[in-house]
């Protein structure tokens, strides 16, 4: 059996605890500074992507018009057919859905404003299928507006007409 006398006194004691404060300060601190040049502390963008189909179209877009910001660059395809108003641009279109609003099956328009140089070779009413990403920009205000990546004519489906959102539809923000 060994036994060791150590003499510690105050000042020792003291000089252990400062040094070993100051270290884990400076670790902390070159953790921090490393997070914020590297950009780790940035949320990573989902390159997958998100399909968008009927049963959860209206729970989407109302979720990506009320957190913009959450959703930009999120990549997503969908489909329905081509609908211009007067003042969009000759790029512009909302690639919409009819909403059932009404038991009698009034339905209102509804769907994401999209941007796409492609667009000009299809007709408004024309169904169309497109993958895009999601930007944020300016249509009387603030709105998701999709860069539309990918772009081709498809056939009408059986299940065209989409309902209102869910109240109990509960998004993860930055994924659909």
């Amino acid at each position: 059996m060994f036994i060791y006398n150590i003499k510690i006194n105050n000042s020792k004691i003291f000089k252990i605890f400062f040094i070993s404060v100051i270290i884990l300060l400076l670790l902390i601190v070159s953790i921090v500074i490393f997070r914020v040049f590297n950009g780790a502390s940035k949320n990573p963008k989902n390159t997958e992507i998100q399909q968008i189909n009927t049963s959860n179209y209206t729970n989407v877009l109302k979720t990506v018009h009320d957190d913009i910001d959450s959703y930009v660059g999120l990549k997503i395809h969908f489909s329905g057919y081509v609908y211009r108003l007067l003042d969009f641009s000759e790029n512009q279109f909302v690639l919409a859905r009819n909403m059932v609003i009404s038991s009698n099956f009034q339905t209102v328009v509804v769907g994401f404003l999209c941007e796409s140089e492609d667009i000009k070779n299809f007709s408004d009413n024309s169904w169309i299928e497109l993958t895009g990403e999601i930007t944020k920009g300016n249509y009387h205000g603030d709105m998701p507006i999709i860069k539309v990546t990918e772009l081709h004519g498809c056939d009408k489906p059986n299940d065209e007409l989409v309902y209102p959102p869910d109240e109990s539809y509960i998004p993860v923000a930055g994924e659909i």
